[in-house]
Order: structure tokens, then sequence, then C-alpha cells
């Protein structure tokens, strides 16, 4: 029987607690139990949604949650504390927060010293305080409006080192809460709040339809982490008003508003969506779709899959472009953005700018996941282009890299998939299976993970699985801008279960959007030799050899994962190109 791997990432852990909670209940069970469930429901909860927390379990008396960032859970703590503090609750709380290593459980628990140091500061903050440990203020020390008392060294129960502990000084983070109070700025990424749609039916039996599509999109949607989407709750607060667009966006935080409406006939339903720019009231993106309502939970799965599909990269496009007239902006994120065309555009020179920029980006923040994942993927294109003249270097670097972006944030589908082609390319394929598993897992909307996917799964010689996962990243995303390098991957696989006609077909359909893409030319080239269809192979060939003179089929193949792919080797020599 094979040994399960232990998975594990480095995550910022808040502990929270109910101070007297014993003695509340003795005193007023019925009341203090509900309060408490009050407060998780009301502040708790949203406050985990707003700073992207994860609540990982909840007690009679208290609450385990984690963050990806220290920041974001020191913000959080910041705002429920102060809260209670301004409150008529009955309830103090103690909170104690951790950066460290933990390990996920099966059950998305977690486990180990990472954790259990948040707890058991916990349990020695002072009522209504916080109190975090030496790496959690290490990290946080002068990004906030917040005062700290060094608590010295703190020997803790089942912690075999001591941890020095840090409070932070009540009142002095005021400046800091009536800004959270004021109307909330715009994150630094993409954000947008799903409005509870329409019900145009006169059917009030479909309201819970037409809610329940919402609920379903904010959900599809907040699986994106480069994404900052406002919970359900908060956005429901306009259900049944008449809004202000713009208002939305400065009430909630937001720059893009999605709305729309349900409208029931006979037994089909038509829902509307469009996309609006909450800063300037401007309609990026609106489209119908329609359905039967025999099956209404397969039709609100698959209406909640194409507005996210749509949507998404709409609003990825968007923000790329505004960062390019943003040219004055040093965020980490906007250099990112930046990067990105120059990543697409797989020529050496575009690889290499995308390279300087997410270099500083990470210059700027050297935990910050996004950039890790872009600069791996950079050090990972040039080997697999053949554009580096140290391979075994820019291979450890990336992999280097990617391993990094995994354990910032362990549900990342961006960096799991990126972390998976890696492995797969080096053949490494339980790593990478698991890897691209974890991805489509962690976002089953995702056009780019169910590609790494595919490509794993076809480098490990599972043709078949690789491509039903091409189709389902080309259903996902049908206008994405790495379409090319999809349809020549399902290629390459037609071409390994001798479906030439069909490489042929998908192969000039990558090639009608990007006809600088030597793989594509390679995989057209292969499935026409083998079809006997000698001079259109023969043009083909000497198309690729135009795009790269230096083209030999041993150092092609060493690169690109196909060492053991005779089918594929033997129709590139069929076309007389060079060993």
């Amino acid at each position: 029987m094979t040994e399960q791997r232990v998975q594990r990432r480095l995550a910022a852990i808040l502990a929270a607690d109910v101070v007297g909670y014993s003695a509340l209940m003795e005193r007023d069970e019925e009341a203090t139990y509900a309060e408490f469930e009050r407060l998780k429901r009301e502040l708790i909860e949203p406050g985990l949604s707003r700073h992207e927390g994860r609540l990982i379990k909840t007690t009679g008396d208290g609450a385990l949650a984690e963050f990806a960032s220290p920041l974001a859970a020191m913000r959080c703590a910041v705002e429920i504390q102060d809260y209670l503090a301004s409150s008529s609750s009955s309830l103090r709380l103690r909170v104690g927060l951790n950066l460290g290593d933990v390990i996920v459980g099966q059950d998305g628990d977690l486990y180990g010293d990472g954790t259990n140091i948040a707890v058991r500061l916990e349990g020695i903050a002072d009522p209504g305080g916080i109190l975090i440990s030496e790496k959690v203020y290490s990290e946080v020390e002068g990004k906030l409006d917040v005062g700290f008392e060094d608590r010295g060294e703190k020997q803790l129960k089942n912690i075999s080192k001591p941890v020095r502990a840090y409070a932070v000084c009540a009142g002095a983070h005021r400046a800091l809460i009536e800004r959270l109070g004021a109307a909330p700025p715009l994150p630094d990424k993409p954000s947008i709040a799903v409005l509870p749609f329409e019900n145009m039916s006169g059917d009030p039996d479909q309201e819970y339809f037409a809610d329940g599509m919402v609920e379903e999109i904010t959900t599809a949607l907040s699986r994106f982490k480069s994404l900052f989407v406002i919970a359900r709750n908060s956005s429901f607060t306009y259900k049944g008003k008449a809004v202000d667009i713009k208002q939305v966006g400065r009430e909630l935080g937001v720059r893009y508003v999605l709305e729309g409406s349900v409208r029931k006939a006979a037994e089909k339903v038509r829902i509307i969506g469009q996309l609006i720019d909450a800063a300037t009231g401007v309609h990026l993106w609106a489209d119908r779709f329609e359905g039967d309502l025999s099956d209404i939970f397969t039709l609100q799965d698959r209406m909640t899959e194409s507005v996210v599909s749509a949507i998404e990269p709409k609003m990825f496009q968007t923000e790329i472009d505004l960062a390019t007239r943003r040219p004055s902006s040093l965020s980490a994120y906007d250099l990112c953005l930046r990067a990105i065309p120059h990543l697409y555009s797989f020529t050496p020179g575009g690889l290499a700018e995308a390279l300087r920029l997410v270099s500083r980006a990470l210059e700027m923040d050297p935990r910050y996941g996004f950039a890790a994942t872009l600069a791996g993927s950079c050090h990972f294109q040039t080997v697999t282009q053949g554009w580096t003249a140290d391979p075994k270097s820019d291979f450890a670097e990336g992999l280097r890299l990617l391993q990094l972006a995994v354990s910032i944030d362990g549900n990342d589908h961006l960096a799991l998939s990126m972390r998976g082609y890696a492995a797969a390319w080096s053949g490494d394929f339980d790593t990478a299976r698991e890897m691209v598993e974890r991805a489509v897992a962690a976002n089953p909307n995702a056009a780019f993970a169910w590609g790494a996917r595919g490509w794993t799964y076809q480098v490990a010689g599972n043709s078949e699985e690789a491509i039903r996962s091409f189709e389902r990243a080309v259903r996902l995303s049908p206008f994405d801008p790495l379409l090319f390098l999809r349809l020549t991957e399902m290629g390459d696989a037609f071409i390994r279960l001798g479906r030439f006609d069909e490489a042929v077909t998908a192969a000039k359909k990558a090639l009608s959007q990007k006809q600088t893409f030597a793989a594509s030319y390679c995989c057209l080239t292969t499935a026409l030799a083998h079809l006997g269809r000698e001079a259109e192979a023969r043009e083909a060939a000497t198309r690729l050899l135009e795009l790269r003179p230096d083209f030999h089929i041993s150092e092609w193949v060493a690169r690109s994962g196909r060492r053991h792919d005779q089918v594929f080797i033997d129709g590139l020599r069929k076309a007389g190109l060079p060993e």
C-alpha cells in the first residue's frame, strides 16, 4: 500500500476565544449562545471574507481561521476586536496570531505547531486583546497604524522552544479602524460584487433560483485567487432595492459589479447578465443564457460556469489595460499585470521583459505568490522554448519559485498548475498529477488549470484523458489569449492516438490565432506527414525552419517533454526535418 504524502503549507493562523465563556453560560446559557452565534454570523464570518480568510473550524466558544497573509490576519483581528470594544455586546474575545508551517488534513483542518502556537497565544492574550508571535510581528510591523508591546519570550504549553510575543497596544490602532469604517479603498486586484439577480418571471417560486444563481456565481468567482469578491451577505443587502452602480462600487469598495435578471417562460429560463465598471458606469460585457428547466440544478451549474468563464477573463484583460495606462505606478501588482502580455508573446525579448518586471515585483514583496508564479513561469518557458544557455540552472530557479508560490498559497490554481507543468516536464508524473488535480479541485472554472491537467496527462501517456481536459479548457475560455497553446497541445494528443486529421484541424486553428508559435507548426508538420500529405508537410516544415532556423528534432524532443513520443518523432523525420 502506497504511503500517502503529507501536505504542508505556510499559513497565518488566527485563534479566537470568548473570555469567561463558561461563567457566562452558567449565568445565561441561551443568551450567551445566541450572542456568540450572532457574532460569528455578523462579525467573524464577514470579516474573514473581507480579508480572504478561511474558517477552519468553530468550537462552542471559539474559532480558528487561516489566512495566506499575516497582514490580512492582523487586519481582520483588529477589525473584530475594535468592533467589540465599541459595541454593546456582552462578549469579549482573546485573539492569538501566528505564522508557521502547518499540516493539511484530508478534512481541511490544520495541524502542527503553526496552529498550536496561535491557540496558546490566544490563551494568554489580554481580554479584548491581540497577542502575536515574533514571526507575525516581523511581517506586519511598520505596515499598519498599530502599536506593539514586547511581552518577551513565552514558554507555551506543549511547545518545545519559547516564543517571543507582542501585544497590540490598546487604542493604538484607532486610525486604522476609522479608515475601515469609511468607504473602503479598492483592493490591489480586480474586485467585484455580484448583486442579487432580479426575478422577472412573476413567479415567486423562481426567487430561490435567482438567489441560488448569485450564490453559485459568487462562490465560483471567489475561487480565483486573482480576484477580490464581496461576500454574499454584503451583496444581498441591496436585494429588492433600486441601486446606483457607482454608489454600490463606492460603498463596497469594488471596481466591478455584475447584475442580472432571471425570466421563466413555459419550461425555459433565460438569464441576462452584465458586467459594469462601477467607477465609470461603462458596460464591459453582457450576454444571455437560456436553458430547459427539466433539471434546474444542472442548468444552474451550467449557467454559472458560462457566466464566470466569460467575465473573469474580461475583468483581467481590463485590469491589464488599466495597468499599461498607469506608467508611474510602482505596485507589485501593476508590474505583474504589465508582465503578462510579454509572457504570452512567446518571444525571447518578451520573456526577458516579463522576467524583468516580475523580478522587480518580487523585490518589493518577496512573498507575493502571484509574482513568484509568473517569475517561475518565465524561467520554465526559457527552458521549454530553448532560449537559455543554462537550462539546468533556469529550470532549478523556476522550480524554486513555483515551490515558493505553492507554499505561500496551497490553494492557488495558477501556482499549482505551473508546478504541475514543471513536474511533468521533468518526468515526475506523480507530483505533476497531484498538483494539477489539486488545481482543478481548487478552481473547477479555471481554464488554465484544465489546460495544465491536459498537458500533464498527455506527457504522462494518457492522451484520452488529456483531450477531455483540453476540451474543457477550451469550452471554459473559448476566446482565451492562450487558446493557440491549448489547441496545439490537443493536436499533439490527437497525434499520439493516431487521429491525424483532427490534429491537422487543431494545429491550423492554433495558427489562425498565432502564426509565430513554432510548436503549432511541429504539430501540423507531423500530422500531415503521417497522412501522406507530403507537399503540405514540407511546406509546414519550411515555415517551421523560417521561425527556428536552428531547429533539430533531437533538441526539440529533449526540451518539449516528448522524449518517448515516437509517433511524433517519426512524423518530423518523414517531413525531412534535420535530426
